[in-house]
């Protein structure tokens, strides 16, 4: 009676997820006008606009081993819950915001918020679809179905954010705000499904750094996963700069405000359609995927910044800029769910928890330290430089690594050696 019951809710997970992702992955309604909104209306400069975006990973880093207390105290499933309660708050706050320090203290619930949603979402539905050797790909099929939905929405959504912030700046953030709080009522609908993480007594935070010292050796030992956890740091970290940076240089060139959500939308829709492909795009490529996906992105940076230096129109100008951000969105649409595939695979339910620690620790790290470099760098130059320099850095830095991962990789399970792939629960 009662694994018929577990298997019921697992099977409720698997179906709720899809629509929860589609409205509570991001902020909807924000992020077309979330540089018009701080430099706008809240008098920041885009260098401060970064400077304050650098606060969020320093948070992230700083509060994952206390969300991961939190998550093995309460379970995925509250934990989840009150994530989504502190995004809400942190749309309330931006609202709010009267100087600097407001949005800074609103990028702590927002880290908070995002911290416990990163180490719940993907691992309950994980948790949610029983195992099986095509447990991988069901779970890349449910979760780039989710992630198509919410590009979809959020295109749709911003159609209309331009328009609205020309009429009223604050309308975009009221909507969102509304768009957090079904997200964390939907939230309460999941399930708690038999998880090893969820029968443990939760632990002390010696315990959780012991667990995370021998979750790091496992890494350590198995070049696969080391591989993986460093080129999913690095190309999040860089992927983390299109939104800012992408508004800075639409500014840069005068696009009017009210068509910085139809640029947004459309970049959302090609998002939305390559994700809802990412089995094509994995069965396209292979092993060369992350290679693909790493260089047209470096090289589409590099293009982006030289096209405001060479003298075109503005309407050439915007054409070169915006081909080469659809190719960027057509990757990250996709890039998300293979990654957690490919990390996932080979792992158990207590590991994979461990894995998104170390995984997001590392994240924040490297993105709190290149918000703050690009915050720099705005003071003394231009964004389109700020895109040449990013690009050529993370091209050579790329081309070495992925010459590294070469046999590490991308293998069959058979080819792995035994410490590669098979992981025992960490107590």
């Amino acid at each position: 009676m009662e694994s018929t019951k577990n298997s019921d809710n697992m099977s409720y997970n698997m179906k709720i997820f899809p629509i929860y992702k589609a409205l509570s992955w991001d902020a909807l309604f924000y992020y077309a006008i979330e540089f018009l909104f701080l430099t706008g209306i809240k008098g920041l400069t885009a260098a401060q606009v970064l400077f304050t975006d650098a606060f969020y990973p320093l948070f992230k880093f700083v509060l994952e081993i206390p969300s991961s207390i939190i998550v093995n105290k309460l379970g995925k499933r509250r934990s989840l819950i009150l994530g989504n309660l502190f995004v809400a708050g942190y749309i309330l706050c931006l609202i709010l915001a009267t100087n600097m320090y407001m949005v800074i203290f609103a990028w702590f619930l927002s880290a908070f918020g995002y911290a416990l949603k990163g180490l719940t979402e993907s691992n309950l539905l994980y948790d949610s679809i029983p195992k099986s050797d095509k447990r991988g790909e069901q779970f890349s099929k449910i979760d780039g179905r989710a992630s198509s939905f919410y590009y979809y929405f959020d295109a749709i959504s911003a159609i209309s954010t331009g328009f609205l912030f020309v009429i009223n700046g604050y309308l975009p953030m009221i909507l969102s705000f509304i768009i957090c709080i079904i997200a964390l009522l939907l939230s309460f609908n999941f399930k708690d499904v038999d998880s090893s993480s969820e029968e443990e007594p939760a632990p002390s935070v010696k315990n959780i750094l012991l667990d995370l010292k021998q979750a790091s050796k496992f890494i350590f030992k198995s070049n696969r996963l080391r591989s993986l956890i460093i080129f999913d740091a690095f190309f999040c970290a860089f992927l983390s700069m299109y939104s800012t940076l992408r508004s800075s240089i639409l500014t840069d060139i005068n696009l009017p405000e009210q068509y910085f959500g139809i640029v947004y939308a459309i970049l959302q829709l090609v998002s939305g359609i390559a994700s809802a492909n990412q089995n094509k795009f994995h069965n396209r490529y292979r092993n060369r995927t992350l290679s693909v996906f790493a260089t047209r992105s470096t090289i589409s940076f590099i293009i982006i910044g030289i096209a405001p230096l060479i003298g075109l129109n503005f309407g050439l100008t915007l054409e070169i800029i915006l081909l080469m951000m659809v190719l960027q969105y057509a990757i990250k649409g996709p890039y998300r769910t293979l990654s957690l595939r490919y990390l996932n695979n080979f792992t158990t339910s207590n590991m994979r928890t461990k894995i998104s620690l170390v995984n997001e620790i590392l994240y924040s790290i490297l993105k709190m330290i290149l918000c703050f470099i690009c915050s720099a760098l705005l003071e003394v130059t231009t964004t389109s430089y700020v895109y040449i320099i990013l690009g050529c850095v993370f091209t050579v830095f790329f081309i070495f690594l992925l010459d590294y991962m070469k046999g590490t990789v991308g293998l069959k399970p058979e080819e792995y050696k035994k410490e590669e792939i098979e992981f025992s629960e960490v107590h």
